[in-house]
């Protein structure tokens, strides 16, 4: 784990937005190489994106701090702007970029799903990548393993603070681990057949919300309500749901059509 990545004089440089700027840049060089051949889409992708990081952002850190953590910032308020220390609900960003992005395809008269599509795969690559940052800084951490492996955080980490030196599951890289093999299976099916348009898309959102749902199981950073899950695993539940019923919707007019 490493925090800091340097130091000098009263300025230092976190790892975590540093990581998470590089996943960004990364998954934006994905999205374009794997764009159509249409000029219309891939010159709309860098300024898209420009919006979709902004409300990505306001996304995530809006849901950390109400959905998640709440108890904690609503005694701490004037920490809620400081996104430099963590605390990014990757759920939320997904929102506000879903949220940008349709109003983006909107107002230039572009397929939203068509972009979603072109998109997908760069966003879960940025994802595996980005939970990186959470390694080194400490955050998104697993719950106690009660046996003789796990991951052991130094002093002054999130994690720390909440079990000290215990061994924990490795949550966050097993996540990243997981976007990683959802990135190659979306690849795969994008190379297999022509699907409708919106498919490759919905299927990312359903299979890193299962791998997200499952692995919560692991967590130790978040809070338990209704049938002891996280609001993670309700919030997985949804988007899969949602997704889901997007899928049919999109699928069924193509059938009609056919018949």
């Amino acid at each position: 784990m490493l925090q800091t990545l340097f130091s000098i004089g009263g300025f230092s440089l976190g790892s975590y937005g540093v990581v998470v700027a590089i996943s960004i840049l990364i998954g934006l060089g994905v999205a374009y190489h794997l764009a159509p051949s249409e000029k219309e889409y891939r010159q709309h992708l860098i300024d898209l994106l420009i919006y979709a990081v902004i409300g990505a952002i306001i996304g995530a850190r809006l849901w950390q701090v109400f959905f998640y953590e709440w108890d904690y910032y609503s005694l701490h308020l004037s920490e809620i702007f400081m996104i430099w220390h963590g605390g990014m609900a990757i759920q939320g960003a997904l929102v506000g970029a879903f949220i940008v992005g349709w109003i983006y395809t909107r107002k230039y008269q572009l397929d939203f799903w068509k972009m979603a599509d072109i998109a997908a795969p760069g966003i879960i690559l940025g994802q595996g990548l980005g939970r990186i940052a959470c390694f080194l800084n400490g955050d998104a951490y697993g719950s106690p393993t009660n046996q003789g492996f796990g991951l052991v955080y130094p002093s002054g980490t999130p994690a720390y603070e909440a079990y000290g030196s215990q061994a924990l599951w490795p949550a966050e890289v097993w996540e990243g681990q997981w976007d990683m093999v959802v990135f190659a299976l979306i690849i795969i099916l994008s190379r297999w057949r022509k699907w409708p348009r919106g498919i490759i898309f919905l299927t990312y959102i359903v299979l890193y919300s299962l791998g997200r749902f499952a692995l919560e199981f692991l967590r130790g950073d978040g809070a338990r309500y209704l049938f002891n899950l996280t609001s993670a695993q309700w919030s997985s539940v949804g988007m899969i749901l949602i997704a889901l019923v997007s899928a049919v919707v999109l699928i069924l007019p193509r059938n009609e059509t056919r018949n």
